[in-house]
């Protein structure tokens, strides 16, 4: 009688902290490991109902200045059965919620959450196959409150911006985010 082990898949979070530590002990040092931490807590915090990353990869980071990632848009996506089923549209919301999880990236350490959305523009449709290029500036940073400015890109064209993206520290309440 032979036993397996059941099949594990490690998730995204897992790898990616698996290839900053490999990559960490070939020599490369902390900066990919911090990049690797990064993306977890982005990724984290943010993975919707279905289980999906926020974004998928991580071009570019400087905390409390700039973050820069790319999010693919694969077909096979729930949402595109009932939005639309003729003219599949990624909903703005999860384009959204991807900026929002880059923001809390850029931000650097701490427990950020979303306190506001001010200025949201969509210029075009993102439908399956599309990839999406985020890009998050932060505008003012303190241990409190970040606000950044955000855009969207499918092959170069703005496909949506966002003004004003205000992130709270958990530690903060509610009151003092007005």
């Amino acid at each position: 009688m032979t036993t397996t082990a059941p099949h594990t898949t490690a998730t995204a979070t897992e790898q990616t902290a698996a290839a900053g530590q490999s990559a960490s002990a070939a020599g490369q040092g902390a900066t990919v490991a911090q990049s690797a931490a990064a993306v977890a807590r982005a990724q984290a915090p943010a993975a919707g109902a279905e289980g999906l990353p926020a974004f998928d990869r991580l071009l570019e980071l400087a905390e409390g200045e700039r973050a820069v990632a790319v999010r693919n848009v694969p077909a096979t996506l729930a949402c595109f059965t009932a939005h639309f089923p003729r003219h599949p549209v990624l909903p703005g919301v999860l384009l959204l919620e991807s900026l929002a999880a880059l923001a809390r990236t850029a931000a650097g350490p701490g427990a950020w959450r979303l306190a506001g959305v001010r200025g949201v523009r969509f210029k075009h449709f993102v439908g399956p196959g599309d990839q999406v290029h985020l890009t998050v500036e932060v505008s003012r940073h303190s241990r409190q409150r970040t606000e950044c400015r955000a855009t969207a890109r499918v092959e170069g064209r703005v496909v949506a911006t966002v003004r004003a993206l205000t992130l709270v520290s958990t530690t903060t309440t509610w009151e003092d985010t007005a």
